[in-house]
């Protein structure tokens, strides 16, 4: 049972060519994938809230997912693998696959920067986490990124922005650490989308599944729902 009385569910089509990785949010190649918004703000946020959408896609072998932000006070400091990307203007994607397996967050900052780990026992009251592991650089690699933005933002844009970042999940990927998952059509997986800039003048938290009073991205038992076509 979900814990949050309004489970946030999400339909993840089937399709049977993926959008190029390059595709824009506007694409025709996106016209089958229905939009999720990441409405909810933690109450210590500012008063900047950015809008935020996602839309996912699937042919059985890949997950196709993009961001859409419509955002102000752009960073984008963190350049290398598994660098904190989540103080940066950022969108995540936690996905839990099996019941019985961990999830994996996928934390993408406005450039294409990612921070990916494999968490079995997430962190305790003590913050510490109870079992992490970082994601290898080589499998790491198999993943196709597409950022709208191309540099490293040292200064904040305080204008509006808007930036999108696309990228391609391969089944294979998750398989590493899950076992087998395919096919894909039918399963349900549990999942949160996030939106969050820890270090902008203007620090938000935003989340599609609601995570309560704590301020912690890491509550698999409060993801929502992806269901497979």
């Amino acid at each position: 049972m979900l814990a949050q009385s309004d489970p946030a569910r999400y339909i993840v089509h089937c399709t049977e060519t993926l959008p190029p990785i390059s595709a824009a949010w506007d694409d025709p190649a996106w016209a089958r994938a229905d939009t999720l918004t990441v409405a909810r703000f933690h109450p210590r946020s500012s008063d900047h809230h950015p809008r935020t959408q996602a839309r996912l896609l699937h042919d059985g072998n890949a997950l196709a997912v993009i961001f859409r932000v419509e955002d102000r006070y752009v960073l984008a400091r963190n350049t290398d693998f598994q660098s904190p990307t989540h103080k940066d203007s950022c969108v995540e994607l936690f996905v839990k696959p099996r019941a019985d397996r961990g999830y994996f967050n996928f934390e993408f900052n406005a450039i294409g920067t990612l921070l990916l780990g494999y968490v079995e026992k997430p962190r305790g009251p003590d913050g510490v986490f109870g079992k992490y592991t970082e994601i290898p650089k080589d499998l790491a690699a198999s993943i196709q990124v597409h950022a709208s933005l191309k540099d490293t933002i040292l200064e904040e844009l305080p204008n509006p922005t808007v930036w999108t970042i696309s990228y391609r999940l391969p089944l294979k990927l998750f398989e590493r650490y899950t076992g087998p998952l395919a096919p894909l059509s039918g399963q349900t997986w549990r999942a949160n989308f996030y939106k969050c800039a820890d270090d902008s003048s203007h620090p938000h938290w935003g989340h599609w599944a609601d995570i309560g009073d704590r301020l912690d991205f890491h509550q698999p038992d409060r993801f929502g729902e992806i269901a497979f076509e």
